[in-house]
């Protein structure tokens, strides 16, 4: 029976991709997160829900250390990438975002061609050889994206004149043509119409089976049909963090259960 525990704990450590112990975050003198601790599954849609302001989408950007980019902030604790400090000096950030990919609220395709579009990040970090390997990464992406049917036939248009959803679906291409491991998406359906909103949840689904997928979003209906774990965030503490279902049905915190049924927020 031992033998077996020990298995079992042997596999969910296995399964850990990411893991943050400690992390706080200040924006110069005023602190934005207060000491999370929480381990982001592989091959699994994380959702990061919480009022706006509670913090999440800071915790989101500091996974890929997008607040490196802000002069004012300042990230302490630890975070790792399978088992590896992702702040570590010897870390190039440039390099940890080719892993960690990311999709922002608003659609933000590049003024390029819809195929520069995907094939920029591979070109940066030279991984194709030549013409038809690029090709080839670009086709796989557009089509892990769902967008290679609607696209194929006009791969030379700019990218900006695709539909909203259309756009962001080609945002999720340029970020997975990099190969990477996490896809962080901040919101990634706030200025979408229901159908497209639609097409992305789909999509999400489909893309946790190659990626852990983290999702910070505003509305728990988008986080109960689409997450496997959820993670509540108020006034920048991690409150709670479970299975989606045990959030929504049974909180173990009278805060979680005040922001689900609607008394915060």
């Amino acid at each position: 029976m031992n033998d077996m525990r020990i298995l079992e704990r042997a596999v969910q450590q296995t399964d850990i991709k990411i893991s943050a112990r400690k992390v706080q975050v200040y924006y110069g003198e005023k602190q934005a997160i207060k000491d999370v601790d929480v381990d982001i599954l592989d091959k699994t849609v994380t959702a990061f829900i919480g009022p706006s302001g509670c913090g999440k989408s800071t915790f989101l950007r500091c996974l890929n250390r997008m607040n490196d980019t802000i002069d004012s902030s300042r990230v302490e604790g630890k975070i790792t990438l399978d088992g590896e400090d992702i702040y570590d000096k010897r870390v190039d950030p440039v390099q940890l975002r080719a892993r960690i990919g990311m999709v922002f609220q608003k659609p933000n395709p590049f003024p390029k061609s819809i195929y520069e579009n995907v094939a920029y990040g591979p070109r940066i970090h030279g991984l194709a050889r030549n013409r038809a390997e690029l090709d080839e990464i670009v086709e796989k992406s557009l089509r892990g994206a769902a967008l290679w049917n609607e696209v194929k036939d006009r791969l030379n248009e700019p990218g900006t004149g695709l539909s909203g959803g259309q756009q962001q679906r080609l945002c999720i291409a340029r970020a997975v043509a990099t190969q990477p491991e996490v896809l962080l998406m901040d919101e990634p359906c706030s200025a979408l119409d229901p159908i497209a909103t639609s097409q992305v949840e789909d999509l999400i689904d489909q893309l946790r089976s190659e990626y852990s997928v983290v999702i910070v979003t505003h509305s728990m209906q988008q986080a109960a049909r689409v997450s496997q774990k959820t993670a509540f965030f108020h006034l920048g503490n991690l409150v709670e963090y479970g299975d989606t279902d045990d959030i929504f049905t049974r909180p173990r915190d009278p805060r979680t259960e005040s922001y689900i049924s609607g008394r915060i927020g």
